[in-house]
């Protein structure tokens, strides 16, 4: 049975402020869970309605309880949040950077794209949604085991690469007419207001996805992750 203190921590780690107090966060799933055990991730607790290694039997009604999920998935873990260093990792290879990325969901899906095209690290800005939200790991797929993602300054970052630095911009040129490079940074903005001017300044190769609707009445804008999936995409056919 689980105890009543246990779901207190458990549902308070949907707050970023207790996620950061605790130093952990929550995953669901036989997927993301597995895949983050595998990654290497240190777990405090496991819950399960069926046989799972080193995990707390409970009952489906006790699951549910404990669930972000709408439809809760047989497995429910704590883990400890990596311990991160001062010093900043610069990008070897082809890299993303969120700026501003506020819904879970997009910052989940982009992890996971980023995983898909093998981009193994992604830089956020202060203000893009927390990596450990429960709807950002989940919208991950256990991609987050096995993407690099480093909160940061990204005027600081761009002062100290020598990479291109790409961005999607209304102004930008046709994507699939540009010359793109195997390594440099792919910025993605916020959902409303894209990438943010002072960002904007230090973009060195400004990039449009073309609209191909040809009426009166057409989108404004790209989802910021489908646009990242067409992005890397184009980025990815080029090698």
């Amino acid at each position: 049975m689980i105890s009543k203190n246990q779901i207190k921590l458990i549902r308070s780690l949907e707050m970023k402020k207790n996620r950061k107090s605790e130093q952990l966060f929550v995953a669901e799933g036989p997927k993301v869970v597995g895949d983050l055990l595998q990654a290497g991730f240190l777990p405090h607790s496991i819950f399960s309605t069926s046989p799972w290694p080193d995990s707390q039997q409970i009952t489906e009604e006790e699951l549910r309880r404990i669930s972000f999920l709408q439809h809760p998935q047989e497995v429910l873990a704590i883990f400890h949040i990596p311990e991160t260093t001062d010093s900043l990792p610069l990008p070897t290879s082809l890299a993303l950077a969120l700026d501003g990325v506020q819904d879970p969901g997009n910052v989940g899906t982009i992890i996971r794209i980023a995983d898909w095209f093998g981009i193994d690290t992604v830089y956020c800005s202060p203000d893009t949604a927390d990596v450990y939200n429960p709807k950002v790991v989940q919208a991950t797929m256990g991609s987050i085991a096995h993407v690099h993602i480093i909160y940061c300054d990204l005027l600081d970052l761009f002062r100290q690469v020598s990479c291109p630095v790409y961005g999607t911009l209304l102004d930008g040129k046709n994507i699939y007419e540009q010359e793109l490079t195997s390594d440099g940074i792919i910025v993605m903005g916020n959902e409303g207001n894209g990438i943010s001017q002072t960002v904007r300044e230090k973009i060195t190769h400004r990039l449009l996805i073309p609209n191909y609707h040809t009426g009166d009445h057409t989108a404004e804008s790209l989802n910021v992750a489908i646009a990242t999936a067409i992005t890397c995409a184009e980025f990815r056919r080029r090698r």
